[in-house]
């Protein structure tokens, strides 16, 4: 019998209003659309397929965390230290990454080129991504 561990909305809004520390943290699939991780530790956090869009992580540590197919749609990760953090499969349109650092972070790089997100940390304009063709 195992004992669910995905945290809720609400506990995640409690442990960011009390420590910020949310290292480590398994949010895989939670809807966390609009909430402002500002400065938080989500050093290995697990948020693969949650939806982000809106969110902002601005200075926030979100080393080792898995984005892994999260809808990040106009998220904000300015300042933030993305070191090795897994973004494939995410959804990435209109995020701003000014100041991030992404040093061996994962990108999906066959719908955002490498030059855009560097743009992004550059001048904190809004990443584009290519759709990707479907076979028929």
């Amino acid at each position: 019998m195992g004992s669910p561990r995905t945290l809720t909305k609400k506990q995640v809004l409690d442990t960011l209003a009390k420590t910020g520390d949310l290292a480590d943290a398994d949010l895989r699939g939670c809807d966390l659309a609009g909430v402002c991780f500002d400065g938080a530790n989500l050093q290995r956090a697990k948020l693969a397929e949650s939806t982000l869009a809106r969110a902002t992580f601005r200075k926030a540590d979100l080393s080792g965390a898995s984005l892994w197919q999260c809808d990040c749609q106009d998220a904000n990760f300015d300042g933030a230290i993305l070191e090795e953090t897994d973004f494939d499969f995410a959804f990435l349109d209109g995020c701003t990454f000014k100041g991030a650092r992404i040093r061996k972070t994962v990108f999906p790089f066959s719908q955002l080129p490498l030059d855009e997100v560097k743009r992004s940390v550059k001048t904190g304009r809004k990443v584009r991504m290519e759709p990707i063709g479907t076979d028929e």
